[in-house]
């Protein structure tokens, strides 16, 4: 026999809970189960179309070889000790990725930061393994692999929804740091028509409106500059793939160190005078509106994630240090 403890938020269904926990059993097996007592919940017949809550018990009198089976194999969460938090309560956290690593999942042999996430939480026992089956804790927004900075994290189901809902409906404010080629004296509003090239993974630039397009709009304001090089604080209004990166090139201002969208000769020379071989790209700050309960922590709060060791030296030695 297999006891489980409903730990996730109210509101999800017995059937489904179970279609993740046994995620190799047919359907047809499932309900045949239940049907025949050998799935209960709390005590009792169900059906599965039961909406669960916090506490309840879902007992599988099912031999141990059966549940693994079904079970399928598990998913590895690495533990990684130089995983950055800049905040954490009961509800979310807020990391700081590095460049390099991904947001999620690109292939099924990726190791991203939300594996990692997870890794952590198991390891501090705030989630337990059962527990995933109902609700796999993850990130809410995403970030280019080589793009760093403040990633937010959902450790319930009802926090992720939050988060969602705050993204989608751009009552957070999301700042970066870009160093951008060129003297950039005044700060600008701009938009465009974003398209995708999913075949190259790039996007294009346009100024007027076109059907495959979607409307962008990007600010930003200088910060530093030395006649070459600007220091730009950028907020990003609409949130589209390589907006940022894609926006400003088009502007006639390409990010130092970006392979996709860059000027070649400005990024040799960050390569070979500083190692830099991505964009320099930081997301930077989090503003968050009011908020109401569980979120009450995070209301109208402002975090900071702090830049790279490299992305320090670089704005030091070219005069752009504003710490």
């Amino acid at each position: 026999m297999r006891e489980l403890i409903f730990q996730e938020d109210a509101g999800q269904r017995l059937d489904k809970y179970l279609q993740k926990y046994l995620k190799q059993a047919p359907k047809s097996f499932l309900y045949r189960m239940l049907r025949k007592k050998n799935i209960v919940l709390n005590g009792k017949k169900a059906d599965g179309s039961e909406k669960l809550k916090q506490g309840d018990v879902i007992r599988l009198y099912l031999a141990d070889e059966t549940v693994d089976k079904f079970r399928g194999e598990e998913r590895i969460y690495p533990s990684w000790p130089g995983l950055e938090i800049v905040y954490e309560d009961s509800q979310v956290l807020l990391v700081n990725k590095p460049a390099g690593m991904l947001s999620q999942k690109a292939a099924p042999e990726d190791v991203s930061l939300n594996e990692y996430l997870v890794g952590y939480l198991l390891e501090r026992k705030q989630v337990t393994k059962d527990s995933l089956a109902g609700f796999t804790p993850g990130v809410c927004n995403r970030l280019d692999r080589n793009t760093s900075g403040l990633v937010i994290g959902a450790k319930t189901l009802g926090a992720a929804q939050e988060m969602g809902r705050l993204l989608k409906e751009r009552r957070a404010g999301k700042f970066y740091l870009a160093l951008a080629a060129g003297n950039i004296s005044r700060g600008e509003r701009i938009r465009g028509w974003l398209v995708k090239d999913r075949k190259n993974n790039q996007v294009r630039i346009g100024k007027e409106p076109s059907p495959e397009g979607a409307p962008i709009e990007t600010v930003y304001e200088p910060l530093a500059s030395n006649g070459r090089l600007t220091l730009l604080k950028v907020e990003l209004i609409t949130g589209k793939t390589h907006q940022i990166r894609s926006h400003l090139a088009s502007a006639g201002h390409p990010l130092a160190g970006d392979g996709k969208y860059g000027d070649p000769a400005l990024n040799r020379y960050m390569r070979e005078r500083y190692g830099l071989n991505h964009q320099f790209l930081h997301s930077w700050q989090l503003t968050f509106p009011c908020m109401e309960a569980p979120f009450e922590a995070l209301s109208q709060r402002t975090f900071t994630a702090g830049l790279s060791k490299n992305f320090q030296d670089i704005l030091k030695a070219e005069g752009l240090d504003r710490s």
